[in-house]
């Protein structure tokens, strides 16, 4: 039905301007076109990034530093309260490291670079946030340190990102974990008592993209 519309428009417009019809219609079928390979090359896009995270997760997460031992190792160059810690490329290179987030009681930020094979910090930076006091509130009265919950959720697997999710009504530490066999899986982690639950909001979003 949409093909027969633009056919009639672009036969009116050839019988009031001419050859600027054809340009139309040209234009409009390689619009569609281009969009088209837009979405392929962004889909395509979107599958070697996905595939280039598990392969760094993977290869960090078969070094002997745990992230429990990230996050002490990071507490030792740098006092204060853990709020995620994270393999990931270091400025882009194919160097995967741990990214220890550190708050200090003063209220500065300190980003924390760790080898993931022997546990030396690399450097400390320090990073400018937005959302301290929402961090301070959510960690308010929290029992479990990032540092124990990335020991619960190593249960589960080699732990290759805790982070707290201080959004929405249940505030919680969020932990990445791997399996031997490569699956990957998310869980929440009590900020008081400790205990791990799978965390099934990433399947709810998977539904709702299906719908």
């Amino acid at each position: 039905m949409k093909r027969n519309i633009v056919i009639a428009a672009v036969t009116a417009a050839a019988l009031i301007g001419g050859g600027t019809a054809t340009a139309l219609a040209t234009t409009g079928d390689g619009g569609g076109s281009a969009r088209q390979a837009a979405n392929t090359r962004l889909s395509d896009d979107d599958v070697r990034d996905d595939q280039d995270d598990r392969d760094d997760d993977a290869q960090a997460a078969s070094g002997d530093v745990t992230a429990p031992e990230a996050i002490a190792s990071a507490l030792k160059h740098t006092s204060g309260t853990v709020v995620s810690a994270e393999l990931d490329d270091e400025d882009d290179s194919d160097k995967v490291i741990w990214k220890v987030d550190v708050l200090s009681g003063d209220n500065t930020w300190h980003s924390v670079r760790v080898d993931p094979s022997n546990g030396k910090v690399l450097g400390a930076q320090t990073d400018d946030e937005d959302d301290t006091a929402q961090v301070r509130a959510a960690l308010k009265g929290s029992s479990v340190t990032a540092e124990e919950a990335a020991k619960a959720a190593a249960g589960k697997g080699t732990v290759t990102s805790v982070d707290l999710d201080e959004d929405g009504k249940n505030k919680s530490w969020e932990a990445e974990t791997r399996t031997s066999g490569g699956a990957e899986q998310d869980w929440k982690i009590d900020l008081t008592t400790g205990k791990v639950t799978a965390d099934r909001s990433d399947d709810q979003d998977d539904t709702d993209d299906q719908d």
